[in-house]
């Protein structure tokens, strides 16, 4: 991921196939997604340590290094001080090497492994500083050992440092890893939407299950309701309800008639449909999708990694220091005395505080997080998010419920009250399926209000449904229909009926998706914090324009997920920092886009899989604590870090012996009692960590 790398659109890609060449296309599908896969553990990960957790787990690692850890210890003095629980016994030293011997193979290759690639990409940071300090404690102190015994002198080791600083560059690693968790694969989520298996209509009218991955443009399937569509098609026959706000965020299920196109992955609601398979394939829309969510993937992230970036720093100021630090000695004195103001440089500078400074405020903060329902798979998500300049959020499900309700419901009558009318339209719509219908009815059942019984209902061929009661003719015919605006409060965005008698409107009911509480509050927050709110819908203009203007924020209606990725793509462009926050399939290729990916917990789990953070109570008012917590857990991280490296920068330095020729050099044992003084005080510091109630 060093490199953003230019990808041909799947319509593009398309154009160079045969249909001849299905199978062909079938493997090539399977291998883009085996490679997606792998891309998306590195888009998880954003870079920084978590690069390197492929190379072991670090649990199973620190564990098994523990026993041999603690017995380094207890046999190895701490820079030459002999501590109260320690102790040594005859050629205990020559165990201790063994030990070490064994616990650097393995406790240490995944930061040497993790070296190897920091090298490689030419950014020495953290692995690399880990290394410099466990490969100079360890093969210095095997040197101090040898030549104690060639020489009969007892050379100071550094075992106990080596071990000390392993255990716990493995613990805090361990901790993260824990905290965090590991991301989802989004593109396996998103075939899982596809059956497996479709029911092919043969030319005698027989009906034969076949693998969805083996039809071919032009056969013909059946789809029964509540099954999901198996490709992207026409209908020849059969009418039907189909939901496709999963995939394109529209919030109510669509009339499909004969000759009407469907998208592979929606659900029929009722009736048997006959559908003309039309693409299969790279050009399905569902292989476009994972096409979108795999180049996004591919985007290198922008996050600063300042754990890294210190390390970084601490690395060539250590090097730096000790090749000055064995010159001048070297000049001054002699060859083992510029050793070991070197070696003590290199060791100084291992660090401990600094390995456990960010582990310890990540698992401070995800505790925090999800006590208030956000899961935080990504810690460079919260660094990100607070250099926020805009927030993209998906209408259907996220700033509304995604469920077609009744907003609000009125006589227009003198002559009838609101309950009767609304028992007039309970009674009406009683015997119906239609998602309006169904609101109207649940609305009626809430308010306490019994439905009218009607003698004869018909349907009124796109208009609405007409009945007797009680010896009156009454009609529910949508408000194009009727032909009329009557005074009424209207919700903005909302979809309009008229109960009819004679004529004339006694009745008037708005339906639409409805406003989640807590979403007016979320665009005062993102304002006052200098981050643009925009809403991207695949919703109709005038659905996404009321809400919109409700909340007084920028839209983008109809958008498809290629819209929706195309307006994350352009704002980072311009240099952006961009949240995005959505629940679909349409929002899936955002979401892995953008800076920080938001996904509402109620939603798909190809969003899941996708985002960086999950709010699981599916609350947009999650959105502001996420924020909130952002703020502090990064504040905290940087004033670990201060902490944690802070003693580095003085005391590596003062270890090389620049204040020698003053008198003052930086006792061994003073060094052991900074270094541990440090690393409470970061661990003290995480712990602080809270948010407001």
């Amino acid at each position: 991921m060093d490199k953003k790398k230019n990808h041909t659109s799947s319509k593009e890609k398309q154009s160079s196939h045969n249909h001849m060449n299905h199978n062909h296309e079938e493997n090539k599908e399977s291998d883009s997604l085996h490679d997606s896969h792998e891309g998306h553990e590195d888009h998880g990960s954003h870079g920084g340590l978590h690069e390197h957790h492929h190379h072991g787990s670090f649990k199973e690692i620190f564990l098994k290094s523990l026993p041999f850890g603690i017995i380094i210890m207890l046999l190895s003095p701490m820079m030459g001080v002999t501590l109260p629980f320690q102790f040594s016994f005859p050629y205990s030293d020559i165990l201790v090497s063994i030990l070490a011997t064994i616990l650097i193979i393995y406790g240490g290759k995944p930061f040497y492994m993790g070296a190897i690639d920091e090298f490689k990409k030419k950014v020495p940071g953290m692995m690399a500083l880990v290394t410099l300090g466990i490969g100079v404690s360890y093969f210095y102190s095997l040197y101090a050992v040898v030549g104690g015994y060639l020489t009969g002198e007892h050379i100071m080791d550094f075992f106990f440092e080596f071990a000390s600083l392993l255990l716990i560059m493995l613990l805090g690693h361990w901790i993260e890893m824990k905290a965090v968790g590991e991301a989802g694969d989004a593109q396996k989520a998103l075939a899982e939407l596809m059956p497996k298996d479709a029911d092919l209509v043969l030319e005698d009218d027989s009906i034969e299950s076949r693998p969805v991955s083996q039809l071919k443009v032009g056969d013909i399937i059946r789809v029964q309701a509540g099954e999901n569509i198996p490709a992207d098609g026409v209908i020849q026959r059969g009418q039907s309800r189909v939901n496709e706000s999963l995939l394109t965020g529209e919030s109510k299920p669509i009339e499909k008639n004969t000759g009407d196109k469907v998208i592979g992955g929606s659900t029929n609601n009722e009736g048997v449909l006959y559908v003309e398979v039309q693409e299969t394939g790279d050009k399905s829309f569902i292989s476009q999708v994972q096409t979108l969510i795999s180049q996004a993937q591919d985007q290198p992230s922008r996050a600063e990694n300042l754990a890294n970036k210190v390390a970084s720093w601490l690395f060539y100021i250590a090097i730096a220091a000790a090749v000055i630090a064995f010159t001048v000695w070297l000049f001054l004195t002699d060859v083992q005395t510029a050793v070991l103001f070197t070696v003590t440089t290199l060791v100084i500078a291992c660090p401990h505080a600094l390995g456990l400074a960010i582990p310890l405020v990540t698992a401070r903060s995800t505790s925090l997080g999800a006590s208030r329902g956000l899961l935080v798979k990504d810690r460079e998500a919260l660094e990100l998010a607070t250099k926020a300049d805009v927030m993209i959020l998906d209408k259907t499900g996220t700033l509304t419920t995604g469920e077609f309700k009744v907003l609000n419901a009125e006589t227009v009558s003198e002559i009838y009250s609101t309950n009767e009318i609304l028992a007039l339209m309970a009674g009406i719509e009683g015997g119906s399926s239609h998602p309006i219908a169904q609101s109207i009815v649940g609305y009626a059942e809430n308010e306490g209000v019994k439905p009218i019984n009607f003698d004869s209902i018909d349907v009124v061929s796109g208009a609405g449904v007409e009945g007797e009661a009680n010896g009156h003719r009454y009609e529910l015919i949508s408000q194009k229909a009727f032909g009329q605006n009557i005074e009424f409060d209207v919700p903005k965005g909302a979809t309009v009926s008229y109960l009819v008698e004679k004529g004339k409107a006694i009745g008037a009911v708005a339906l639409g998706d409805e406003l989640k509480s807590t979403s007016r509050e979320l665009m005062n927050v993102l304002k006052s914090q200098g981050i643009k709110p925009i809403m991207a819908t695949g919703d109709n203009e005038k659905a996404a324009k009321g809400v919109a203007e409700e909340l007084g924020i920028e839209y983008r209606a109809n958008q498809s997920p290629q819209d929706k990725y195309d307006l994350v793509e352009s704002l980072k462009n311009e240099g952006k920092t961009v949240i995005m926050v959505g629940d679909g399939v349409n929002d899936a290729p955002s979401l892995a886009l953008a800076d920080v990916g938001v996904a509402i917990g109620a939603g798909t789990q190809v969003a899941l899989d996708s985002a960086d953070v999950i709010l699981t109570q599916s609350d947009p008012g999650d959105i502001e604590s996420f924020i909130e917590l952002a703020n502090k857990t990064t504040r905290k991280m940087r004033q670990n870090l201060i902490w944690g490296a802070g003693y580095n920068f003085i005391a590596i330095p003062i270890a090389a012996g620049i204040l020698a020729p003053i008198g003052i050099t930086l006792a061994p044992a003073i060094g052991a009692v900074l270094m541990s003084v440090s690393t409470v005080i970061v661990a003290i510091n995480a712990m602080t960590l809270k948010l407001k109630n």
